[in-house]
């Protein structure tokens, strides 16, 4: 497989960087991570990266969007290759600012990453998680935000040394200003990274009955992740645990589904798990068309039986 020139890697989440970094070195024969402050800078030097630009905080208000007119100085005088990034909102935003700026071509939320004779495809879902479209990306620069989980992280080498300089602030044209930050319970859990996952969809009837679920979880060694409406409609769980085609993809070794029906949009996320396990008490729901194992039954009552069969 032939590799790009240049690849330039960004995230406003610092814990992204190891995936990206993986990828980026796969792809790009100079990669450059761009980063927000020293700190980050001594965090992803260890990942590999051939040189480190950081970006100083204009101000503690500044927004992740407002970086679009430094970092479109920074790639113009190359213009060539990829900008890599993670598929958040923030870093989303950003790269819809720079692809106007830099006359890019742009995927989001991409799946699989190619160079193949020197041209640039990326993979992403289409129609909901129904099926995987292949982008030829045609510009000189490509901009892509990779979705999580898609790749292993880079390895750590604490030894490795780079250029480290900070970038030139380019004002930009129009800012985006935050007035003011409110701070957030924000959960730790990355589902991504689990080994074993249970979760909950629709057959569960209250809130509060998620403590037997998380009983569950704790018996098993497991974190716990729902579906869409457990997390968006119902507010039950953190936006972070929510599985499927725009949420979180799966890499466990074992997925225990409790009481959810199996729907494509879920299943985007969940179908990458080794072993999946499936309890519903509909027969004919679709998850038992992709689990290993599936029981028909109340999760009510299967439940309480499983956390006694494996205390």
């Amino acid at each position: 497989m032939s590799q790009l020139t240049h690849v330039w890697v960004f995230s406003d989440n610092v814990e992204r960087y190891a995936e990206l970094m993986a990828g980026a070195r796969q792809w790009g024969q100079q990669v450059c991570a761009i980063v927000q402050g020293n700190e980050q800078a001594a965090r992803v030097k260890p990942y590999g990266p051939d040189s480190i630009v950081v970006l100083d905080e204009h101000s503690s208000l500044q927004r992740i969007e407002n970086y679009a007119e430094t970092l479109a100085a920074l790639i113009q005088p190359t213009a060539s290759g990829l900008l890599l990034m993670a598929a958040t909102k923030r870093c989303k935003a950003l790269g819809a600012r720079l692809s106007i700026q830099l006359d890019a071509a742009m995927v989001n939320d991409a799946t699989a990453v190619s160079v193949e004779d020197n041209t640039l495809f990326a993979e992403h879902r289409m129609y909901g998680g129904l099926a995987s479209g292949k982008e030829k990306l045609n510009s000189p620069l490509a901009i892509i935000t990779l979705a999580p989980g898609i790749l292993e992280g880079a390895p750590v080498n604490p030894a490795h040394d780079c250029p480290v300089q900070s970038a030139v602030w380019v004002a930009p044209q129009h800012d985006i200003v935050c007035q003011e930050r409110r701070a957030r319970t924000l959960s730790s859990v990355d589902l991504s990274k689990a080994k074993r996952v249970v979760g909950i969809g629709r057959g569960l009837v209250a809130q509060d009955d998620l403590a037997m679920v998380y009983e569950l979880a704790n018996v098993l060694g497991a974190e716990v992740g729902c579906s869409r409406p457990i997390a968006e409609g119902e507010n039950w769980m953190e936006r972070e645990r929510y599985i499927g085609v725009s949420g979180v993809l799966l890499k466990s070794d074992l997925y225990l589904t409790l009481g959810i029906s199996g729907q494509i949009q879920h299943m985007v996320g969940g179908n990458g798990a080794k072993v999946i396990v499936a309890v519903n008490k509909d027969k004919n729901a679709p998850i038992f068309n992709y689990a290993d194992y599936g029981l028909v039954g109340d999760i009510y009552k299967v439940v309480p039986a499983l956390i006694a069969q494996l205390r």
